[in-house]
């Protein structure tokens, strides 16, 4: 967790090296001794190497997070929901009056 006035590195502006430590990587797999060269930190890397691996898990530009927002729904949606609310507020009440 950072801590308050902590400073984080950029390396976006030099993406040349970043180009060349992800080539050595995909070569050598060992993280530990590229991190000593280039003297960042092991964890950068390997959030690197995760990123060119798997890029359908990392969200592109433009996309939003959580939860899409469920467009055009209708009055009688909102009275199925409240009522899916309601049994499971009660199915909540009788779990607790049995404890």
């Amino acid at each position: 967790m950072a801590s308050k006035g902590q400073k984080f590195n950029n390396y976006d502006n030099q993406a040349s090296i970043k180009e060349e430590i992800l080539e050595e990587y995909k070569i050598k797999k060992n993280v530990k001794e590229l991190s000593e060269r280039y003297n960042i930190p092991a964890g950068t890397i390997k959030t690197w190497a995760r990123k060119i691996n798997h890029p359908e898990l990392y969200l592109g530009v433009g996309q939003k997070r959580g939860r899409p927002k469920e467009k055009n729904l209708t009055k009688e949606d909102y009275k199925e929901r409240y009522e899916i609310l309601k049994k499971y507020q009660a199915f909540l009440k009788a779990q607790r009056e049995r404890k």
